[in-house]
Formats: C-alpha cells, sequence, structure tokens
C-alpha cells in the first residue's frame, strides 16, 4: 500500500474546515485498531473495522420508545448454518407496532442504523416511531452486533454482502419471519438507512426487489465498486471513474427481469463521511435501474429556501424527481449546509441534525406512493 491509512485521513483533515474539524478527529481515532475488551467470560479479541465515523461510545440501555401508547419489542432473529457461506447467525432487532387495532395490515419500514448507532439510537435520532403511530405503520430495527463489529458496522463493502450473502440474506429473512409473526402488508415493504445502515438496505431492497416496494437513503456510498475497507474509504471520499456504471449494469444483467426501484436519495452538502459525488453516481446507479419505468422525460428540478425562524428551521434544499407516470420513482435532495447527520432528526443523538428537511417524513411521503405487488406464483 503506498501510503499509510493514517496519512490518508490526516491529509483529508488538513483540507477540512473548523466546523468538521472535530468530526473528523474522531473517525481517524476510529480508523485505529481498538483493543480488545476485558469482559467477565474469556473472549477473542475483536478486530476493529477501518469504516467507523466516530469513537466508540459507551455501552447505554436501549432508549425507551418516548412515551409512546405503542408496543416496542427487542427479540432475537436466528438462522441455522447453511455451508461455508452461510454459518449460523443471530441478530437482535426493535420492532414498533402502532397502538390500537387496524382496518387493514400495517406496512412495514425496515430502518438500518449507521456505524456507532444501536437501533435504539437511530429510533431516537430519526423519531421514526412517533410518525408510525400518527400515520399507521410498524417499524423494524435490525442491529448490527459488536461481535461482528466493534463499532455497528454493516459490512456492505465485502464482496460476499454485495453478492447478496451474510447480512443481506439475514436481513431479509427477518423482514419475512416478522412480516408473518405480526401479519404485516408484504405488499407495502419500505428499506431505509443511514450511511453504512443506507449502504446495507441497498443492497437488501436490489437482491430482493419483488419484496421492497421502495428505498430511502440518506448519506449512501454508491454500491458495487468495492471489495475491501480501503477502497469503499476511497469510494466514500472520492467515489469511483466509471465502475458505478459497470456495477449497475452488471445487475441488470443478473436479473433481467428486474422490476425497478424507487428510491428517495438524500445528501448533506458538507458530508466529509461519505461526500457529495457519491449521491450524484448513487442517483445515476438507481436512474440505470429504474430507466424503463422512467423513460426518457426530464427530471423536475424544484428549489426550497432555508427557513432560521419559527417551530420548524430548515437548510435550504434542493430536489431532482423523474416520475414514472404521476408517481415520483426517483428523488435526490441536496440539502445545503448538512453534514454526516440525519436532517431533522433529535438534537440529542449523534448523527442528527436538528435542522430540517425532515428526512423522516420525507422518505414516507415518499414510500406512501408505492406498493409492490405479490410475486406471482
Amino acid at each position: 500500500m503506498p501510503k499509510s491509512l493514517s496519512s490518508l485521513w490526516l491529509k483529508s483533515l488538513r483540507r477540512m474546515g473548523k466546523a468538521q474539524e472535530a468530526q473528523g478527529r474522531k473517525l481517524f481515532q476510529s480508523l485505529v485498531p481498538q483493543p480488545a475488551v476485558r469482559r467477565a467470560r474469556p473472549a477473542k479479541p475483536v478486530r476493529a473495522q477501518v469504516l467507523q465515523v466516530a469513537r466508540k461510545p459507551p455501552l447505554r440501555p436501549a432508549r425507551p420508545a418516548s412515551g409512546l401508547p405503542a408496543r416496542w419489542k427487542q427479540a432475537h432473529f436466528s438462522v441455522p448454518a447453511g455451508g461455508q457461506l452461510a454459518p449460523a447467525r443471530r441478530m437482535l432487532y426493535w420492532l414498533y407496532l402502532p397502538a390500537g387495532a387496524s382496518p387493514a395490515p400495517w406496512p412495514l419500514v425496515v430502518m438500518l442504523h449507521g456505524c456507532q448507532q444501536t437501533a435504539a439510537d437511530f429510533a431516537a435520532a430519526t423519531r421514526m416511531n412517533q410518525l408510525a403511530e400518527r400515520k399507521g405503520f410498524a417499524v423494524l430495527y435490525p442491529q448490527q452486533s459488536t461481535t461482528t463489529d466493534a463499532h455497528r458496522c454493516w459490512h456492505w463493502y465485502k464482496r460476499p454482502t454485495q453478492q447478496g450473502h451474510g447480512d443481506v440474506r439475514l436481513i431479509a429473512d427477518m423482514i419475512a419471519h416478522v412480516q408473518g409473526k405480526h401479519g404485516l402488508d408484504t405488499s407495502r415493504t419500505y428499506l431505509a438507512g443511514l450511511s453504512a445502515g443506507a449502504a446495507m438496505a441497498t443492497l437488501v431492497a436490489l437482491h430482493y426487489p419483488d419484496r421492497v416496494a421502495a428505498l430511502g437513503l440518506h448519506s449512501a456510498p454508491v454500491f458495487g465498486t468495492t471489495d475491501s475497507a480501503m477502497s469503499a474509504y476511497r469510494a466514500m471520499q472520492h467515489g469511483t471513474s466509471h465502475a458505478h456504471i459497470d456495477a449497475a449494469q452488471a445487475l441488470l444483467r443478473s436479473q433481467p427481469q428486474f422490476p425497478g426501484m424507487p428510491a428517495i436519495v438524500l445528501h448533506g452538502e458538507r458530508d466529509t463521511v461519505v461526500r457529495r459525488v457519491n449521491a450524484d453516481q448513487l442517483s445515476e446507479q438507481l436512474k440505470i435501474l429504474n430507466a424503463p419505468f422512467i423513460g426518457e422525460a426530464e427530471p423536475v428540478l424544484r428549489s426550497y429556501p432555508a427557513r432560521s425562524g419559527g417551530r420548524s428551521p430548515r437548510h435550504a434544499y434542493q430536489s431532482t424527481s423523474s416520475y414514472a407516470g404521476r408517481k415520483p420513482q426517483l428523488v435526490t435532495c441536496e440539502i445545503a449546509g448538512l453534514g454526516h447527520a440525519w436532517s431533522g432528526g433529535d438534537a440529542s443523538v449523534e448523527f442528527s441534525e436538528p435542522e430540517g428537511p425532515d428526512a423522516t417524513l420525507m422518505m414516507w411521503t415518499f414510500f406512501s406512493r408505492h406498493r409492490r405487488p405479490p410475486a406471482e406464483a
């Protein structure tokens, strides 16, 4: 390797503005392998991965569901071993079910947290449970284990994961299990995530497109262009030259009957962890995958000014929307002044920016317009 990872990151630190320098130093610290944590029981040392976005916070008890009159459940989902590529796996998840009865089965939104987050942190940061209570849908939060990754990062950048193995299959099976157990609407399943969680949401949706009605991606990297932590780091910082186009076309060749994937992509203009070029290239990839449905119509551009006063301050942002008939099929939003954080979230939680636009509401508004017909037998 011509340069060490430390020197690469120190070089990028010099280019950061003062407002982002503290976040950058946290990222550098997390790039350094962490020693194994001593526990009561003897355990094998856990090697830290190199794709982290902040220091490792102390473990905290799960946050409550903010006093909402609903069911906030914790459970584990397990799958037996299926050969060398599919060892036995067990993953914790949290599930939010709205209070009261529903005249129809609830839709399901699957939320995948980013590095250094727990499922409960992500629920608190995004306020998705509060919206679910108002709108009437269930929310599933799979949680990465510290045994798998010391910083709870999803290994989206590994080649087997990008081919649909590992956590991709586990999460897909977990979704089916939860839907069957609670009688949820399988035609209205939506995936959303932040950063590494958004990358994993992309892979689950693209490998199981018949099960997913729409996709919401916040601060997401391009897909299908990496095979190691270092190549993922380069993609997050610089994008790719042409590999993202090749990856999208390769996916279509492997799935000739790909049904399209409606998606909304949100990205902060000042994101120094997953830089803005990723949103551009990810949108190019999704445009290729949705081309048969979008056609050649020009996308609709909209601009929204900043709002500093009132109850809901927000950053300025621009959106680009491509339609399939009257439905938005692909929406990309660039949010001015936003770093690597969930837009319009809870200020008390890391990687969450209180100023809008409200990413949670934007995603649900987009999701609610899409339904995936059941696959034919």
